[in-house]
């Protein structure tokens, strides 16, 4: 399962789901003011795969989160 990050369209998740993957938006989940270290760390726990994003920014600011789970993917 993918999840979107708050900088990207809505409507991208209606193109994944017609490309056969599930995805949800930080909005949805309630996420959207969660900082990237703690998105992460929620992503992870809550089972998603990817975090897609536009935020270039995002390894770096959630690097420890990012070691802690190292099933998550960041797609910038």
């Amino acid at each position: 399962m993918w999840l979107l990050d708050v900088n990207l369209p809505n409507g991208l998740r209606r193109v994944l789901e017609k490309l056969g993957q599930t995805s949800e938006t930080t909005a949805f989940r309630g996420w959207r003011d969660l900082g990237n270290g703690v998105l992460a760390a929620a992503a992870s726990k809550a089972g998603f795969r990817a975090i897609l994003t536009r935020d270039r920014l995002f390894g770096e600011s959630a690097g420890k989160a990012l070691q802690s789970h190292p099933d998550l993917a960041v797609v910038i």
